[in-house]
């Protein structure tokens, strides 16, 4: 079982830049696939970036690649994920989410809310223009 607990959202204007932190309860975080979702009002949660147990390679959404970047540190069981050119399309709940490794995760993309088992209760950002 992980517990997930998702901070650092907040209010920033369009341009800034904001840290999300996803915290994890357990010893075997480094064995566990981490995602970070979000989900605007009226909108369905959306993929935006993963980072895998074995060996930390990541994956991001079109939207956001080449200003966000994903990043782990195993030793203090969090994730992170550092958004930078914010925009005012950015503005949802982000979520992380995780799911452990096993043996037929190397056939998963970890792209799909369906993928993943464990998910945070979500931290509200929000960029004005």
């Amino acid at each position: 079982q992980v517990q997930l607990v998702e901070s650092g959202g907040g209010l920033v204007q369009a341009g800034g830049s904001l840290r999300l932190s996803c915290a994890a309860s357990g010893r075997t975080f480094s064995s566990y696939n981490v995602g970070w979702f979000r989900q605007a009002p009226g909108k369905p949660r959306e993929f935006v970036a993963r980072i895998r147990a074995s060996g930390g390679s990541t994956y991001y959404a079109g939207s956001v690649k080449g200003r966000f970047t994903i990043s782990r540190d195993d030793g203090k069981n969090t994730v992170y994920l550092q958004m930078n050119s914010l925009k005012s399309e950015d503005t949802a709940v982000y979520y992380c989410a995780a799911a452990r490794e096993t043996a037929y995760s190397g056939s998963l993309y970890y792209t799909t809310v369906t993928e993943y088992d464990y998910w945070g209760q979500g931290t509200q950002v929000t960029v004005s223009s």
